[in-house]
């Protein structure tokens, strides 16, 4: 079975102007440890497919399946649980709480899921990340490749099944994207999570296992060969 499985999508919002349609009879699968990249230009619905897959806003038509679990079908509680036993987000602007520590950022969402061992768990997925020595640190005091790195570790404390990112190194230089984009490799390569990143540049695709476009809401039938390091 896939792990996220997305069925003749089509999202559509109302606005003054009228109805819009993000997303177009969008179908795809994704299998655990794959990476896929999603391109495309700003507008082009990249944000609401991770959305959609985030199970944090529903399609006007169509389904979509994490675990063969549709997420349309839950309550308020299932969607919650789904969101924080299934899925990590990463954000390109990191999205972290600059009143808390380092450590105190990556075991919030144990400590909100009541789950047990979060200081455990915060130190070994820091461990990974190689910054748990800043652990004590305030978040704004790291640097942005730093922070992305932290945000990485909370997207993973709860071992998610799916991660998203939404465009992880937007804030980046070339040099820490880099870093960045191959702790989203060893992801899915270590722990067999399922990486679906949205990108405007093609660099990204380097460790992509799967490129696909969205164009006006339209998902491409041709695929974009992945750029590969020498």
């Amino acid at each position: 079975m896939p792990l996220l499985e997305v069925d003749r999508v089509s999202k559509e919002y109302q606005t003054d102007g009228g109805p819009v349609l993000a997303l177009r009879d969008v179908s795809l699968s994704v299998e655990p440890a794959e990476v896929i990249a999603v391109v495309g230009r700003s507008g082009c619905g990249k944000s609401t497919l991770l959305n959609l897959a985030g199970a944090m806003d529903f399609p006007t038509r169509g389904e979509l399946r994490i675990e063969g679990v549709t997420t349309s079908g839950l309550d308020d509680a299932g969607l919650t649980r789904l969101r924080r036993e299934k899925v990590g987000f990463i954000f390109q602007s990191f999205q972290l709480i600059h009143t808390l520590t380092v450590l105190e950022n990556v075991e919030l969402p144990v400590l909100l899921a009541r789950g047990a061992n979060a200081r455990a768990k915060a130190l070994e997925r820091l461990r990974w990340v190689e910054l748990e020595a800043y652990g004590d640190r305030l978040a704004h005091q790291l640097s942005g490749g730093q922070q992305q790195r932290v945000a990485i570790a909370r997207a993973l404390v709860h071992s998610p099944r799916l991660l998203l990112a939404d465009e992880p190194t937007g804030n980046l230089d070339s040099a820490t994207s880099e870093i960045v984009l191959k702790l989203l490799q060893r992801t899915a390569k270590e722990f067999g999570v399922a990486v679906m990143m949205a990108t405007h540049g093609l660099e990204s695709t380097a460790i992509a296992d799967r490129v696909i476009r969205l164009r006006d809401g339209v998902l491409e039938t041709s695929a974009i060969p992945a750029l590969r390091h020498s």
